[in-house]
Protein backbone atom coordinates (compact mmCIF):
# COMPACT_ATOMS: atom_id res chain seq x y z
CA UNK A 1 0.00 0.00 0.00
CA UNK A 2 1.20 3.49 -0.82
CA UNK A 3 2.33 5.21 2.34
CA UNK A 4 1.67 8.67 0.94
CA UNK A 5 -1.34 10.59 2.23
CA UNK A 6 -4.39 10.37 -0.07
CA UNK A 7 -3.92 13.90 -1.33
CA UNK A 8 -0.40 13.08 -2.47
CA UNK A 9 -1.06 9.77 -4.16
CA UNK A 10 -0.75 11.17 -7.66
CA UNK A 11 -0.52 8.87 -10.67
CA UNK A 12 2.72 6.94 -10.70
CA UNK A 13 3.37 6.85 -14.44
CA UNK A 14 4.91 3.50 -15.11
CA UNK A 15 7.47 4.64 -17.65
CA UNK A 16 9.61 5.49 -14.64
CA UNK A 17 10.01 1.84 -13.77
CA UNK A 18 11.00 0.63 -17.21
CA UNK A 19 14.43 -0.84 -16.64
CA UNK A 20 14.66 -3.77 -19.03
CA UNK A 21 17.18 -3.98 -21.85
CA UNK A 22 15.55 -4.30 -25.24
CA UNK A 23 12.26 -2.69 -24.30
CA UNK A 24 13.29 0.56 -25.95
CA UNK A 25 14.87 -0.24 -29.28
CA UNK A 26 17.35 2.31 -30.60
CA UNK A 27 17.13 4.22 -27.32
CA UNK A 28 19.28 7.31 -27.63
CA UNK A 29 20.06 10.36 -25.54
CA UNK A 30 22.87 12.01 -23.71
CA UNK A 31 25.03 10.21 -21.17
CA UNK A 32 24.93 13.42 -19.10
CA UNK A 33 28.61 14.08 -19.55
CA UNK A 34 30.01 17.59 -20.00
CA UNK A 35 27.75 19.19 -22.60
CA UNK A 36 29.91 22.24 -22.97
CA UNK A 37 27.29 24.47 -21.39
CA UNK A 38 28.75 24.64 -17.90
CA UNK A 39 31.55 26.92 -19.07
CA UNK A 40 29.38 29.20 -21.18
CA UNK A 41 29.88 32.91 -20.61
CA UNK A 42 27.52 35.77 -21.33
CA UNK A 43 23.77 35.55 -21.83
CA UNK A 44 22.35 32.54 -23.66
CA UNK A 45 18.95 32.26 -25.31
CA UNK A 46 16.92 29.09 -24.89
CA UNK A 47 14.04 28.44 -27.34
CA UNK A 48 10.98 27.23 -25.40
CA UNK A 49 7.88 25.75 -27.01
CA UNK A 50 4.58 25.38 -25.18
CA UNK A 51 0.82 25.70 -25.58
CA UNK A 52 -0.47 26.53 -22.10
CA UNK A 53 -2.10 29.83 -21.23
CA UNK A 54 0.03 31.86 -18.86
CA UNK A 55 3.39 30.71 -20.14
CA UNK A 56 4.18 33.99 -21.87
CA UNK A 57 3.72 35.88 -18.60
CA UNK A 58 5.89 33.37 -16.75
CA UNK A 59 8.61 33.61 -19.43
CA UNK A 60 8.53 37.39 -19.11
CA UNK A 61 9.02 37.07 -15.33
CA UNK A 62 11.88 34.62 -15.82
CA UNK A 63 13.64 36.90 -18.29
CA UNK A 64 13.26 39.87 -15.97
CA UNK A 65 14.90 38.00 -13.10
CA UNK A 66 17.75 36.37 -15.04
CA UNK A 67 20.63 38.18 -16.69
CA UNK A 68 22.62 35.30 -18.11
CA UNK A 69 19.78 33.15 -19.46
CA UNK A 70 16.81 34.26 -21.51
CA UNK A 71 13.87 32.21 -22.77
CA UNK A 72 12.49 32.74 -26.28
CA UNK A 73 8.90 31.53 -26.21
CA UNK A 74 6.95 30.09 -29.13
CA UNK A 75 3.32 29.12 -28.62
CA UNK A 76 2.27 25.84 -30.24
CA UNK A 77 -1.39 25.21 -31.01
CA UNK A 78 -1.94 22.23 -28.70
CA UNK A 79 -0.59 18.97 -27.32
CA UNK A 80 -0.98 16.91 -30.50
CA UNK A 81 0.48 19.64 -32.69
CA UNK A 82 3.50 19.69 -30.40
CA UNK A 83 4.30 16.07 -31.21
CA UNK A 84 4.17 16.74 -34.96
CA UNK A 85 6.24 19.91 -34.79
CA UNK A 86 8.82 18.34 -32.49
CA UNK A 87 9.19 15.39 -34.84
CA UNK A 88 9.88 17.74 -37.74
CA UNK A 89 12.29 19.84 -35.66
CA UNK A 90 14.27 16.83 -34.47
CA UNK A 91 14.68 15.58 -38.05
CA UNK A 92 15.78 19.04 -39.16
CA UNK A 93 18.22 19.38 -36.27
CA UNK A 94 16.62 22.52 -34.83
CA UNK A 95 14.63 21.30 -31.84
CA UNK A 96 14.02 23.86 -29.06
CA UNK A 97 15.91 23.59 -25.79
CA UNK A 98 12.76 23.36 -23.69
CA UNK A 99 9.31 22.10 -24.56
CA UNK A 100 6.05 21.53 -22.76
CA UNK A 101 4.69 18.00 -22.93
CA UNK A 102 2.79 15.34 -21.00
CA UNK A 103 3.81 12.01 -19.54
CA UNK A 104 2.44 9.72 -22.23
CA UNK A 105 4.97 10.96 -24.80
CA UNK A 106 8.19 10.73 -22.77
CA UNK A 107 9.00 7.09 -23.55
CA UNK A 108 8.47 7.67 -27.26
CA UNK A 109 10.79 10.66 -27.43
CA UNK A 110 13.45 8.98 -25.31
CA UNK A 111 13.37 5.93 -27.61
CA UNK A 112 14.01 8.29 -30.55
CA UNK A 113 16.96 9.98 -28.86
CA UNK A 114 15.17 13.34 -28.80
CA UNK A 115 15.49 14.10 -25.06
CA UNK A 116 18.50 14.86 -22.89
CA UNK A 117 19.29 13.12 -19.63
CA UNK A 118 19.41 15.98 -17.10
CA UNK A 119 19.64 13.87 -13.96
CA UNK A 120 22.88 15.50 -12.84
CA UNK A 121 21.31 18.95 -12.95
CA UNK A 122 17.91 18.37 -11.32
CA UNK A 123 18.01 14.90 -9.79
CA UNK A 124 18.65 16.26 -6.31
CA UNK A 125 15.35 18.19 -6.47
CA UNK A 126 13.17 15.08 -6.58
CA UNK A 127 11.79 15.61 -3.07
CA UNK A 128 10.40 18.99 -4.05
CA UNK A 129 7.77 17.26 -6.22
CA UNK A 130 5.06 14.70 -5.62
CA UNK A 131 6.29 11.20 -6.49
CA UNK A 132 3.78 10.61 -9.27
CA UNK A 133 4.69 13.77 -11.15
CA UNK A 134 8.40 13.09 -10.71
CA UNK A 135 7.98 9.56 -12.05
CA UNK A 136 6.50 11.00 -15.23
CA UNK A 137 9.75 12.71 -16.26
CA UNK A 138 11.83 9.54 -15.90
CA UNK A 139 12.65 6.56 -18.07
CA UNK A 140 14.90 3.78 -16.81
CA UNK A 141 15.79 5.90 -13.78
CA UNK A 142 17.05 8.87 -15.81
CA UNK A 143 15.42 12.30 -15.63
CA UNK A 144 14.51 14.10 -18.86
CA UNK A 145 12.57 17.11 -17.60
CA UNK A 146 10.89 18.81 -14.65
CA UNK A 147 7.19 18.27 -13.84
CA UNK A 148 4.98 21.35 -14.00
CA UNK A 149 1.54 20.05 -13.09
CA UNK A 150 -0.59 17.24 -11.75
CA UNK A 151 -4.12 16.73 -12.93
CA UNK A 152 -6.98 15.88 -10.59
CA UNK A 153 -10.05 14.77 -12.54
CA UNK A 154 -13.76 15.32 -11.91
CA UNK A 155 -17.09 16.12 -13.53
CA UNK A 156 -18.29 19.69 -13.99
CA UNK A 157 -22.00 20.06 -14.66
CA UNK A 158 -24.72 22.70 -15.10
CA UNK A 159 -26.64 22.82 -11.86
CA UNK A 160 -29.53 24.88 -13.26
CA UNK A 161 -30.21 22.41 -16.07
CA UNK A 162 -29.93 19.38 -13.81
CA UNK A 163 -32.27 20.93 -11.26
CA UNK A 164 -34.77 21.94 -13.93
CA UNK A 165 -35.19 18.34 -15.03
CA UNK A 166 -34.98 16.75 -11.58
CA UNK A 167 -31.52 15.24 -12.05
CA UNK A 168 -28.66 14.73 -9.62
CA UNK A 169 -24.97 14.71 -10.43
CA UNK A 170 -24.28 11.23 -11.89
CA UNK A 171 -22.48 9.02 -9.38
CA UNK A 172 -22.00 6.13 -11.84
CA UNK A 173 -21.75 5.74 -15.61
CA UNK A 174 -25.18 4.10 -15.52
CA UNK A 175 -26.50 7.27 -13.85
CA UNK A 176 -24.71 9.32 -16.48
CA UNK A 177 -26.37 7.47 -19.36
CA UNK A 178 -29.79 7.63 -17.67
CA UNK A 179 -29.45 11.39 -17.19
CA UNK A 180 -28.35 11.73 -20.80
CA UNK A 181 -31.56 10.06 -21.97
CA UNK A 182 -33.67 12.49 -19.96
CA UNK A 183 -31.79 15.49 -21.29
CA UNK A 184 -32.01 14.27 -24.88
CA UNK A 185 -35.79 14.66 -24.72
CA UNK A 186 -35.16 18.38 -24.28
CA UNK A 187 -32.54 18.63 -27.07
CA UNK A 188 -29.69 18.82 -24.56
CA UNK A 189 -26.57 16.66 -24.76
CA UNK A 190 -24.91 15.39 -21.61
CA UNK A 191 -21.41 15.29 -23.10
CA UNK A 192 -19.37 16.15 -26.17
CA UNK A 193 -17.25 13.71 -28.20
CA UNK A 194 -14.93 15.55 -30.55
CA UNK A 195 -14.17 13.36 -33.55
CA UNK A 196 -10.47 14.19 -33.36
CA UNK A 197 -10.00 13.42 -29.66
CA UNK A 198 -9.97 9.73 -28.61
CA UNK A 199 -8.81 10.52 -25.09
CA UNK A 200 -12.35 9.69 -23.92
CA UNK A 201 -11.72 6.05 -24.77
CA UNK A 202 -8.31 6.05 -23.15
CA UNK A 203 -9.36 7.56 -19.83
CA UNK A 204 -12.49 5.42 -19.46
CA UNK A 205 -10.44 2.32 -20.23
CA UNK A 206 -7.81 3.38 -17.74
CA UNK A 207 -10.47 3.93 -15.08
CA UNK A 208 -11.91 0.48 -15.81
CA UNK A 209 -8.55 -1.19 -15.15
CA UNK A 210 -7.42 -1.67 -18.75
CA UNK A 211 -3.76 -2.07 -19.64
CA UNK A 212 -3.07 -1.39 -23.30
CA UNK A 213 0.66 -1.78 -22.64
CA UNK A 214 2.41 -3.88 -20.02
CA UNK A 215 5.88 -5.30 -19.45
CA UNK A 216 6.16 -9.08 -19.68
CA UNK A 217 9.69 -10.30 -19.10
CA UNK A 218 11.87 -8.70 -21.75
CA UNK A 219 8.93 -7.83 -23.99
CA UNK A 220 6.05 -5.43 -24.25
CA UNK A 221 2.60 -6.94 -23.97
CA UNK A 222 -0.20 -5.25 -25.91
CA UNK A 223 -3.89 -5.76 -25.08
CA UNK A 224 -6.58 -3.38 -26.34
CA UNK A 225 -9.32 -5.94 -25.78
CA UNK A 226 -9.00 -6.73 -22.08
CA UNK A 227 -11.92 -6.56 -19.67
CA UNK A 228 -11.39 -2.92 -18.78
CA UNK A 229 -11.22 -1.82 -22.41
CA UNK A 230 -14.44 -3.64 -23.23
CA UNK A 231 -16.16 -2.16 -20.18
CA UNK A 232 -15.23 1.33 -21.34
CA UNK A 233 -16.30 0.51 -24.89
CA UNK A 234 -19.77 -0.46 -23.67
CA UNK A 235 -20.32 2.87 -21.89
CA UNK A 236 -19.12 4.91 -24.86
CA UNK A 237 -21.15 2.86 -27.33
CA UNK A 238 -24.34 3.38 -25.34
CA UNK A 239 -23.76 7.13 -25.35
CA UNK A 240 -23.09 7.22 -29.09
CA UNK A 241 -25.91 4.86 -30.05
CA UNK A 242 -28.33 6.91 -27.97
CA UNK A 243 -27.18 10.20 -29.54
CA UNK A 244 -26.51 11.52 -26.05
CA UNK A 245 -23.36 13.35 -27.13
CA UNK A 246 -22.63 16.50 -29.08
CA UNK A 247 -20.09 16.13 -31.90
CA UNK A 248 -18.39 19.50 -31.71
CA UNK A 249 -14.79 19.70 -32.88
CA UNK A 250 -12.33 21.63 -30.77
CA UNK A 251 -11.00 23.00 -34.03
CA UNK A 252 -13.65 25.67 -33.40
CA UNK A 253 -12.83 26.12 -29.76
CA UNK A 254 -15.03 29.18 -29.32
CA UNK A 255 -18.07 27.32 -30.66
CA UNK A 256 -17.54 24.47 -28.22
CA UNK A 257 -17.33 26.87 -25.32
CA UNK A 258 -20.45 28.75 -26.46
CA UNK A 259 -22.32 25.46 -26.57
CA UNK A 260 -21.47 24.75 -22.93
CA UNK A 261 -22.17 28.34 -21.93
CA UNK A 262 -25.61 28.31 -23.58
CA UNK A 263 -26.58 24.94 -22.10
CA UNK A 264 -26.45 22.83 -25.28
CA UNK A 265 -24.08 20.41 -23.56
CA UNK A 266 -24.08 20.26 -19.78
CA UNK A 267 -21.26 18.10 -18.41
CA UNK A 268 -17.56 17.56 -18.95
CA UNK A 269 -15.10 15.15 -17.34
CA UNK A 270 -12.12 17.44 -16.92
CA UNK A 271 -9.23 18.61 -14.80
CA UNK A 272 -8.58 22.04 -13.33
CA UNK A 273 -6.69 23.32 -16.36
CA UNK A 274 -9.70 22.90 -18.65
CA UNK A 275 -11.74 25.22 -16.45
CA UNK A 276 -9.61 28.16 -17.61
CA UNK A 277 -11.02 27.95 -21.13
CA UNK A 278 -14.51 28.08 -19.70
CA UNK A 279 -13.73 31.10 -17.55
CA UNK A 280 -12.11 32.94 -20.44
CA UNK A 281 -14.90 32.25 -22.95
CA UNK A 282 -18.19 32.16 -21.03
CA UNK A 283 -20.58 35.08 -20.70
CA UNK A 284 -23.91 33.63 -19.51
CA UNK A 285 -23.41 30.73 -17.11
CA UNK A 286 -21.07 31.92 -14.38
CA UNK A 287 -22.13 30.58 -11.01
CA UNK A 288 -24.24 27.82 -12.56
CA UNK A 289 -21.58 25.10 -12.57
CA UNK A 290 -20.62 22.62 -9.85
CA UNK A 291 -18.09 19.83 -9.45
CA UNK A 292 -18.79 16.20 -8.64
CA UNK A 293 -16.55 13.12 -8.55
CA UNK A 294 -15.72 11.29 -11.77
CA UNK A 295 -18.54 8.72 -12.33
CA UNK A 296 -17.68 5.19 -11.26
CA UNK A 297 -18.50 1.90 -12.88
CA UNK A 298 -21.42 0.29 -11.07
CA UNK A 299 -20.38 -1.34 -7.80
CA UNK A 300 -16.79 -0.08 -7.95
CA UNK A 301 -14.91 2.31 -5.69
CA UNK A 302 -14.05 5.81 -6.81
CA UNK A 303 -11.24 5.91 -9.34
CA UNK A 304 -10.10 8.75 -11.54
CA UNK A 305 -7.90 8.29 -14.61
CA UNK A 306 -4.52 9.90 -15.16
CA UNK A 307 -3.98 9.75 -18.88
CA UNK A 308 -3.61 11.83 -22.04
CA UNK A 309 -5.12 15.29 -21.55
CA UNK A 310 -5.75 14.46 -17.88
CA UNK A 311 -2.15 13.63 -17.20
CA UNK A 312 0.41 15.83 -15.45
CA UNK A 313 2.50 18.24 -17.47
CA UNK A 314 6.23 18.81 -17.67
CA UNK A 315 8.95 20.79 -19.39
CA UNK A 316 11.47 18.56 -21.16
CA UNK A 317 15.03 19.31 -22.30
CA UNK A 318 16.01 18.17 -25.78
CA UNK A 319 19.20 16.39 -26.78
CA UNK A 320 19.88 19.01 -29.45
CA UNK A 321 19.98 21.83 -26.89
CA UNK A 322 23.45 23.37 -26.69
CA UNK A 323 22.91 24.61 -23.14
CA UNK A 324 21.42 21.65 -21.30
CA UNK A 325 22.46 22.77 -17.82
CA UNK A 326 20.87 26.19 -18.22
CA UNK A 327 17.76 24.64 -19.75
CA UNK A 328 17.40 22.22 -16.85
CA UNK A 329 17.80 25.01 -14.31
CA UNK A 330 15.26 27.15 -16.16
CA UNK A 331 12.78 24.27 -16.15
CA UNK A 332 13.28 23.90 -12.39
CA UNK A 333 12.58 27.62 -11.86
CA UNK A 334 9.41 27.47 -13.96
CA UNK A 335 8.06 24.68 -11.74
CA UNK A 336 9.08 25.99 -8.31
CA UNK A 337 9.10 29.80 -8.33
CA UNK A 338 6.10 30.85 -6.23
CA UNK A 339 5.00 33.59 -8.61
CA UNK A 340 5.28 31.34 -11.65
CA UNK A 341 3.35 28.53 -9.96
CA UNK A 342 0.54 30.87 -8.89
CA UNK A 343 0.31 32.37 -12.38
CA UNK A 344 -0.07 28.97 -14.01
CA UNK A 345 -2.46 27.67 -11.33
CA UNK A 346 -4.99 30.45 -11.83
CA UNK A 347 -7.67 29.88 -14.51
CA UNK A 348 -7.75 33.65 -15.03
CA UNK A 349 -4.02 34.32 -15.53
CA UNK A 350 -2.82 30.86 -16.52
CA UNK A 351 -4.06 27.39 -17.26
CA UNK A 352 -5.69 26.38 -13.99
CA UNK A 353 -3.15 23.59 -13.49
CA UNK A 354 -2.48 22.02 -10.14
CA UNK A 355 1.27 22.28 -9.50
CA UNK A 356 3.46 19.20 -9.27
CA UNK A 357 4.97 20.29 -5.97
CA UNK A 358 5.11 17.86 -3.06
CA UNK A 359 2.58 19.90 -1.10
CA UNK A 360 0.12 21.56 -3.49
CA UNK A 361 -3.02 21.66 -1.33
CA UNK A 362 -2.61 25.41 -0.80
CA UNK A 363 -2.94 25.94 -4.55
CA UNK A 364 -6.36 24.31 -4.94
CA UNK A 365 -8.06 27.65 -4.39
CA UNK A 366 -5.84 29.14 -7.11
CA UNK A 367 -6.71 26.43 -9.62
CA UNK A 368 -10.51 26.49 -9.50
CA UNK A 369 -12.67 29.47 -10.33
CA UNK A 370 -15.08 31.04 -7.83
CA UNK A 371 -16.49 33.04 -10.72
CA UNK A 372 -17.42 29.85 -12.56
CA UNK A 373 -18.71 27.89 -9.57
CA UNK A 374 -20.32 30.61 -7.48
CA UNK A 375 -21.94 29.13 -4.37
CA UNK A 376 -20.60 25.69 -5.37
CA UNK A 377 -16.98 26.82 -4.97
CA UNK A 378 -16.31 25.47 -1.45
CA UNK A 379 -17.70 21.97 -2.17
CA UNK A 380 -15.69 22.05 -5.40
CA UNK A 381 -12.44 22.42 -3.47
CA UNK A 382 -13.15 19.16 -1.65
CA UNK A 383 -13.98 17.33 -4.89
CA UNK A 384 -10.62 18.39 -6.33
CA UNK A 385 -8.55 17.37 -3.32
CA UNK A 386 -10.45 14.10 -2.88
CA UNK A 387 -9.87 13.18 -6.52
CA UNK A 388 -6.11 13.34 -5.98
CA UNK A 389 -6.41 10.32 -3.70
CA UNK A 390 -8.18 8.08 -6.23
CA UNK A 391 -6.02 8.49 -9.33
CA UNK A 392 -5.05 5.30 -11.17
CA UNK A 393 -1.41 4.44 -10.62
CA UNK A 394 -0.66 1.44 -12.84
CA UNK A 395 -0.99 2.74 -16.41
CA UNK A 396 1.99 2.16 -18.72
CA UNK A 397 2.82 4.27 -21.76
CA UNK A 398 4.36 2.20 -24.53
CA UNK A 399 7.42 3.13 -26.62
CA UNK A 400 5.36 3.88 -29.74
CA UNK A 401 2.68 5.89 -27.94
CA UNK A 402 2.85 8.89 -30.27
CA UNK A 403 2.35 6.78 -33.40
CA UNK A 404 -0.30 4.66 -31.69
CA UNK A 405 -2.28 7.66 -30.54
CA UNK A 406 -2.13 9.19 -34.01
CA UNK A 407 -3.64 6.01 -35.44
CA UNK A 408 -6.24 5.91 -32.66
CA UNK A 409 -7.10 9.50 -33.44
CA UNK A 410 -7.58 8.79 -37.15
CA UNK A 411 -10.00 5.95 -36.39
CA UNK A 412 -11.89 7.55 -33.49
CA UNK A 413 -13.81 9.88 -35.80
CA UNK A 414 -15.41 6.84 -37.42
CA UNK A 415 -16.69 5.79 -34.01
CA UNK A 416 -18.22 9.19 -33.30
CA UNK A 417 -19.87 9.25 -36.75
CA UNK A 418 -21.19 5.68 -36.26
CA UNK A 419 -19.13 4.22 -39.12
CA UNK A 420 -17.66 1.62 -36.79
CA UNK A 421 -18.18 0.30 -33.26
CA UNK A 422 -15.81 0.98 -30.38
CA UNK A 423 -14.99 -2.73 -30.29
CA UNK A 424 -14.03 -2.58 -33.97
CA UNK A 425 -11.62 0.23 -33.16
CA UNK A 426 -10.09 -1.73 -30.29
CA UNK A 427 -9.57 -4.77 -32.52
CA UNK A 428 -7.91 -2.59 -35.14
CA UNK A 429 -5.62 -0.96 -32.58
CA UNK A 430 -4.57 -4.36 -31.22
CA UNK A 431 -3.41 -5.54 -34.62
CA UNK A 432 -1.93 -2.20 -35.64
CA UNK A 433 0.06 -1.63 -32.43
CA UNK A 434 1.64 -5.09 -32.37
CA UNK A 435 2.63 -4.75 -36.03
CA UNK A 436 4.06 -1.27 -35.48
CA UNK A 437 6.17 -2.32 -32.50
CA UNK A 438 7.57 -5.28 -34.41
CA UNK A 439 8.45 -3.01 -37.34
CA UNK A 440 10.53 -0.93 -34.92
CA UNK A 441 12.48 -3.98 -33.74
CA UNK A 442 10.88 -3.91 -30.30
CA UNK A 443 10.06 -7.16 -28.50
CA UNK A 444 6.28 -7.52 -28.28
CA UNK A 445 3.62 -10.01 -27.29
CA UNK A 446 -0.02 -9.62 -28.18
Amino acid sequence: MNSLSPRRRFARVAVASVALTGLLAACGGSDSGDDGSSGATGPVTLPFWGWANGQEAVVKAFNASHKDVQLKYTKVTDQLTMQKQLSNAVKAGNAPCLLQNTAEYVTTWVSQGALADITEYVGSSADRFNPGAWAGVQVQGKVYGVPTASAPAFTIYRTDVFEKYGLKAPATWDDFIAAGKVLKKHDIHITNYAGEDPSTLEVLAMQAGAHWYAIDGDSWKVDFQDEGSLKAADVIQQIIDGDLNSKLSFADYAAVQRNFDKGGTVTRQISTWQMSGMVQNFTDSFGKWALSPWPTYEGEAAKTPAGTNQSGGMNLVTEQCEYKKQAAEAALWLSTDTGAVKTMASPETGSGVMPALADSDSYVSEAISEKLLGDHYAPGEKVVTDSLGTVTDDWVYGPNWTAMFTELQSEWGKVVSKEQKVTDLLAHMQEWTVKDLKSRGINVKG
